[in-house]
């Protein structure tokens, strides 16, 4: 862990600051450092009365109000859909497994659109409920004599995507005027993202990767399946309490930045193959580079097709595709675990 772990940091460190650094505005490094600098002390001075803030700087509303607080929320989005998909993977015994591709995303999206419209102050709650529903549907549907194929859990999720996503769409174009703003949500994006959001989002992914963090050793033991049994482990309870985290982390994620495909994928299976499958290392090490690849993605739907921003689920779609039909053809030779 003293490796990988320094390294993660500063990369996310550095994708941070590139995220806040470039965009429409052109500003400096000392704009950048200058203005968090005058945004804790502004947050500290509320606390204690005594601290001088000084000047405002030029950039500061730009980067502290808009730019700060999309970085850090698509940073603890990406955490959370990446230790999602690591736990998704455990749980099914799957290397294919992740919430978007398993349709989790997808009913999440139905309980969000419901919420957009009949009740917005709800969302996250509206998501968690669908989420939980559709991992219990996925997983019954998916199920054969104790096991789970692959290829049956990949038809269940993605018929049921299909259908989740065709409500969704239903609910959409219900909403009339509204129904562009919905569909560029949908679609993935961070825009108009403030502190309350992250703090929201903090909090959600405090608890959801902190609970798999201190439960790698289940992670890894439920693995073997039945065999979990006789080392000790309920894994009844563990599926049970994987299924909620799963659900809690991918509703949060979809109701505060809409539907964000293959984070949870990609992030595990590159990480798997640096560090390994044990859980104690692949967890976190998940989590961090979850957060600085969507940040990264975010980054690139904010300036490829300047002044034009992209869905930055169209950015992950075309990183992860690709990478997931490279994960199936290895799968069809037998070089994926099962």
């Amino acid at each position: 862990m003293k490796k990988w772990l320094p390294a993660l940091i500063t990369l996310s460190i550095i994708a941070c600051f590139l995220g806040v650094y470039i965009g429409s505005v052109n500003v400096s490094p000392s704009d950048v450092t200058g203005s968090i600098y005058y945004g804790i002390k502004s947050v500290l001075a509320r606390l204690f009365p005594s601290i001088e803030t000084g000047e405002e700087p030029k950039y500061f509303i730009i980067i502290w109000k808009l730019r700060l607080p999309r970085v850090l929320l698509a940073y603890l989005v990406g955490m959370s859909l990446a230790s999602a998909g690591v736990a998704s993977q455990a749980l099914f015994k799957n290397p294919l497994a992740d919430p978007y591709i398993i349709g989790v995303s997808a009913g999440a999206g139905i309980g969000a659109a419901l919420a957009a419209i009949y009740a917005p102050a709800h969302m996250g709650a509206f998501a968690l409920v669908f989420a939980i529903i559709s991992v219990f549907v996925v997983y019954s549907v998916s199920k054969v004599d104790g096991h789970i194929p692959v290829d049956t859990l990949l038809l269940a999720g993605i018929a049921y995507g299909f259908l989740a996503s065709a409500i969704t769409w239903y609910l959409v174009i219900s909403q009339g005027e509204k129904a562009h703003v919905t569909w560029m949500w949908l679609m993935g994006t961070f825009n108009g993202s403030d502190w309350d959001d992250v703090g929201e989002m903090f909090i959600i992914a405090l608890f959801g990767v902190g609970f798999l963090l201190s439960r790698w050793r289940e992670l890894n033991l439920i693995l073997f399946g039945e065999e979990s049994i006789a080392l000790g482990l309920d894994v009844h309870l563990y599926r049970k309490l994987f299924i909620g985290v799963i659900a809690l982390l991918t509703a949060f994620a979809v109701s505060t930045a809409g539907i964000i495909g293959f984070v949870g994928l990609v992030s595990p299976h590159i990480v798997r193959l640096i560090l390994g499958p044990n859980h104690r290392e692949l967890t976190p090490a998940s989590a961090l580079f979850g957060g600085v690849l969507l940040v990264m993605a975010d980054l690139l739907a904010r300036t490829v097709a300047k002044p034009t921003e992209l869905p930055v689920g169209i950015i992950t779609a075309l990183m992860g595709a690709p990478f997931f039909l490279y994960l199936l053809m290895k799968h069809k030779k037998g070089e994926l675990y099962s």
